[in-house]
């Protein structure tokens, strides 16, 4: 069941992203897409950070996503990122 939440969160990230690239194809110049969400816990067990963020613009696309968590026994993160610039005529 992991498995398929997992693949269906990242999905739904990368959503926005593809269909932002699809759009950008035909479009007229300054137009632009973005998209961001992120979340902080701090309780007994721990501390961390999450986020993700994608951007389609005439000039490119990025897609960016971090966690990073901390608690008793260290602290530890991921990032991930990727992107792409184009130019236009």
């Amino acid at each position: 069941m992991r498995t398929i939440q997992r693949v269906l969160a990242v999905g739904a990230l990368a959503a926005p992203l593809v269909l932002g690239c699809a759009g950008l194809a035909s479009a007229q110049g300054g137009l632009e897409a973005n998209y961001g969400a992120g979340q902080f816990l701090a309780d007994e067990n721990g501390t961390g950070v999450a986020g993700t963020s994608s951007s389609v613009t005439p000039d490119g696309a990025q897609h960016t996503d971090f966690y990073v968590w901390s608690d008793d026994t260290g602290v530890t993160g991921a990032f991930t990122g990727a992107g792409a610039t184009w130019q236009n005529g």
